[in-house]
């Protein structure tokens, strides 16, 4: 496994989490509860849509590095373009769901465009100082300080969220939901955001913790307060 693919496999473990402790608490949400049912699937395959797209960024700027080049803006416009390929093939996933999607690309890529310049910028400063390194961990902590880090840790997973409330007043419910619709964009924004923050914290938490001797009892340890599994970040 090369860098790019490292760390979009750490990515997709991240967003996985994500989802799973948003829907958790959205279940605490009682008037949502009805509804809660018919976009869970939806949400799984959002995170499945999303983690795609930004495998897909890591690849071209890994390939962009390699041969010398900086991506910049027009790269973040051509991923701007090709994610759309990556939706209709969600749509057609979610085709048969109980709940229809017409997505809004005039509200949702302004969002989707600062979540990639966000995530372009990082890869181009993580996958860099990969090249000396192969402990990842380790890469991380060189290419950023603490605090920097878990800011950047927050701002990916909060744009997430933006896109996913955007596209969540998309969704076509049967009647008898649609008044909670607005009501449940404004309350996955608000929980998607407080997990964010919860989230960015844990992950920064396992990257900058001090190096365990090795064997099982490092693993073990590097499991979630909620015994999750571990988010992909091996101890060297």
């Amino acid at each position: 496994m090369n860098s790019a693919q490292a760390l979009a496999a750490w990515n997709r473990k991240i967003l996985e989490a994500y989802s799973r402790r948003t829907v958790d608490a959205l279940r605490a949400i009682l008037p949502l509860r009805l509804a809660l049912p018919r976009i869970e699937s939806f949400l799984a395959e959002n995170v499945a849509k999303e983690a795609e797209k930004d495998a897909m960024l890591l690849r071209r700027v890994a390939a962009a590095l390699a041969v010398g080049v900086t991506p910049g803006a027009e790269m973040s416009q051509q991923l701007l373009l090709a994610s759309r390929e990556v939706d209709r093939k969600f749509l057609s996933r979610v085709s048969d769901f109980p709940i229809g999607i017409v997505i809004r690309y005039e509200e949702t890529e302004p969002v989707r465009m600062r979540r990639i310049q966000c995530l372009q910028d990082a890869a181009c400063r993580i996958l860099v100082s990969w090249r000396a390194r192969s402990d990842g961990r380790a890469v991380i902590r060189s290419a950023y300080p603490r605090a920097e880090f878990e800011r950047l840790i927050h701002d990916l997973l909060r744009l997430y969220a933006l896109e996913t409330q955007t596209l969540s007043r998309s969704l076509r419910l049967p009647a008898l939901l649609v008044p909670l619709r607005e009501r449940l964009a404004q309350a996955l924004y608000g929980v998607m955001n407080d997990v964010a923050r919860s989230l960015a914290m844990e992950v920064t938490g396992i990257v900058y913790r001090p190096a365990k001797s090795s064997g099982r009892d490092a693993v073990e340890k590097m499991v979630s307060p909620a015994g999750e599994p571990a988010l992909g970040i091996e101890e060297k």
